[in-house]
C-alpha cells in the first residue's frame, strides 16, 4: 500500500524503518497516522520504546523512510521523510513526526 496516510489510526505489530544513518525493525503495538498541523500535512509513527540505542537512532536521524505490517502484511510503506519532531509518550512510546 502507498500513498499518505489519513487521519484514521493503522495499527500494526511490526515496523521496519530506514534513516539516513540506519535502520531498524521495532515490534509491538505502532501506530501510523496523519495529521494536520498548520494547514501542513504530517505522519506520526509511534513506536514502543524498546532498545535505547535504537531510539538515539531515530532522534538524531533527518530523513526516514518505513514500512508497517500487521501479521506479516504491508499495512503501509511511507515515502522519504524528514523527521520533524520527536517526542515521548506517558507510557514510554516514541513518536516520531515527518513529512515529504
Amino acid at each position: 500500500m502507498t500513498g499518505f496516510p489519513g487521519p484514521r489510526p493503522m495499527h500494526g505489530d511490526e515496523v521496519r524503518l530506514t534513516t539516513n544513518t540506519a535502520s531498524a525493525t521495532f515490534t509491538g503495538n505502532v501506530i501510523s497516522q496523519g495529521v494536520l498541523r498548520d494547514g501542513r500535512g504530517f505522519v506520526e509513527l509511534t513506536l514502543p520504546d524498546v532498545d535505547p540505542q535504537q531510539r538515539r537512532e531515530v532522534e538524531w536521524a533527518k530523513r526516514f523512510q518505513y514500512e508497517l505490517y500487521r501479521s506479516g502484511a504491508l499495512l503501509y510503506s511511507s515515502p522519504p521523510l524528514t523527521l520533524s519532531e520527536t517526542r515521548r509518550t506517558s507510557d514510554g512510546s516514541l513518536v516520531i513526526a515527518g513529512s515529504p
